[in-house]
């Protein structure tokens, strides 16, 4: 008999430090009652009353989810691997566990159909180039249908974009002939800037006579001081026509 008495003493206790639960500043608790929603509790300590009572608890941190890569096919037919990593958290407890099974697995197989479906409707070099913009259009669509489940998806980035080989190669020869491009017109406008100061120079030597006769002297001035065994100079007869001009007067005169 008080082996019996004891025994009942024990599960009674047992029973009553059951009921006792404590839940962290980050986690609620789900509460049915004979399997119909009642509250949602939480945080601290709460009590739950065994076998009328249960308790589903849920994490409100924001979780870090790694999006498997996804095979995509670009608007221009451009096959190449995509993956990304997906920001979100619980907002509504209730509808986290009462309008989905698995609001986790749910979400990531939404982010891994909607990852294909955005990218897919966009070109290869927007995929590379338009990133930010990219994945704003996948953060809201995701968000808008997730609210339903009480996630709030917060953000979404798009981490590496895998192309083939003979794409890698395609891209570095348009890049290459993008950069000759830009070589030629860079030199095709510092040709025009270049006559457009050669035609100025020559409006202030032409007003000044003279002031051809200095240039050409400091310009052999210029050559004399390359240490040349040997100097090539032309001379235009304008520059000589005045000492010709002198030297048949004196002849004339004579």
């Amino acid at each position: 008999m008080p082996i019996t008495i004891v025994t009942i003493a024990a599960l009674v206790l047992a029973l009553v430090f059951s009921m006792f639960r404590i839940l962290r500043e980050y986690e609620r608790g789900v509460i049915f009652m004979l399997g119909r929603f009642w509250k949602v509790k939480g945080p601290g300590l709460i009590i739950v009353i065994p076998f009328i009572q249960q308790m589903v608890r849920v994490d409100l941190r924001i979780v870090v989810m790694d999006v498997p890569s996804q095979d995509v096919i670009s608007q221009d037919n451009v096959s190449v691997k995509v993956n990304a990593v997906l920001y979100f958290r619980v907002i509504d407890s209730e509808r986290a566990i009462i309008q989905v099974e698995d609001y986790y697995s749910a979400t990531s197989q939404l982010a891994q159909t909607t990852l294909r479906s955005v990218l897919g409707k966009h070109d290869l070099d927007e995929m590379l180039s338009e990133r930010d913009k990219l994945n704003n259009d996948i953060q809201e669509l995701l968000d808008s249908q997730t609210d339903a489940w009480g996630i709030k998806v917060s953000n979404v980035e798009i981490k590496h974009v895998d192309l083939d080989e003979s794409m890698i190669r395609s891209i570095a020869k348009q890049a290459e002939a993008e950069r000759v491009r830009r070589a030629k017109v860079i030199h095709a406008e510092g040709e025009m800037q270049a006559s457009e100061k050669l035609a100025e120079a020559y409006k202030v030597l032409a007003s000044q006579p003279g002031s051809i006769q200095l240039r050409y002297l400091q310009t052999l001035t210029d050559i004399a001081g390359e240490q040349n065994s040997t100097i090539v100079f032309p001379v235009p007869m304008d520059l000589i026509k005045p000492m010709l001009d002198a030297i048949g007067g004196k002849s004339q005169q004579s």
